[in-house]
């Protein structure tokens, strides 16, 4: 089965990583989410997908990490997106999961770098847990010291392993790793069939991103990539 996700939501339709662009997604019927958590300064997980917020307002100056969630409450990001979105917030975790239905794959990368967020591991778990979502649940990260966190606290949920440079044989790398990867999510400009057939030779689901075009889409499906991640909701809703 292919699976495909809706990368921040449907972004070009709404403010990316917020719930309009969520629920765009889900009523288009998209199988699969994709998002990025962050810790607020009072350790609260934020849906965001910049640390710095002056992608919203060039005037707001410092990371999300600077901020408490009230603070954070307060800034429109949806203005500069269309006057449509004017009020529009940053969402936390806990509201996404509050409107989404248990039979959509989330998959949740902890943006660990550069800002290194000591503790998110054991605060996002907690939250899947609370909300009873321990399933149907993809952790990523470019940090790969942030999955094996996941995977001592969490051994149960699947972990997809991120990568953006072209490094040399990265399923041997991630055979090696001692961390027990279900997926690999490669930048999608350096992926061929080879790369696809190695990973999953190893066992590996290969999912690369931001695939927007229709003919790139089907190429790496040809290869045997087992989904995508794409802004274009022609793709997502496969």
């Amino acid at each position: 089965m292919v699976l495909n996700f809706a990368h921040r939501g449907s972004l070009t339709e709404a403010p990316e990583n917020t719930l309009p662009a969520f629920q765009k997604a889900i009523s288009h019927g998209a199988h699969a989410l994709e998002l990025d958590v962050q810790l607020t300064k009072d350790d609260q997980l934020i849906v965001c997908h910049d640390h710095k917020l002056s992608r919203f307002n060039k005037l707001i100056k410092g990371l999300i990490k600077d901020f408490m969630l009230e603070e954070i409450k307060q800034i429109d990001v949806g203005a500069s997106f269309s006057e449509a979105y004017k009020g529009t917030t940053l969402i936390t975790l806990d509201e996404l999961l509050e409107i989404c239905p248990e039979d959509i794959m989330l998959n949740i990368e902890i943006k660990n770098i550069p800002v290194i967020y000591e503790g998110i591991e054991a605060k996002l778990i907690d939250c899947l847990k609370r909300r009873n979502r321990m399933e149907n649940i993809i952790i990523s990260s470019f940090d790969h010291i942030a999955l094996a966190n996941i995977q001592k606290l969490a051994p149960e949920l699947d972990l997809g392993m991120l990568f953006y440079y072209r490094i040399l044989r990265p399923w041997e790398y991630a055979k090696h790793s001692g961390l027990t990867i279900t997926s690999i999510h490669p930048n999608n400009v350096y992926v061929d069939q080879t790369f696809v057939q190695e990973c999953k030779r190893l066992g590996y689901k290969v999912y690369p991103y931001t695939v927007n075009k229709e003919e790139r889409y089907k190429e790496l499906i040809h290869y045997g990539a087992d989904g995508v991640f794409s802004n274009n909701p022609e793709i997502f809703v496969r």
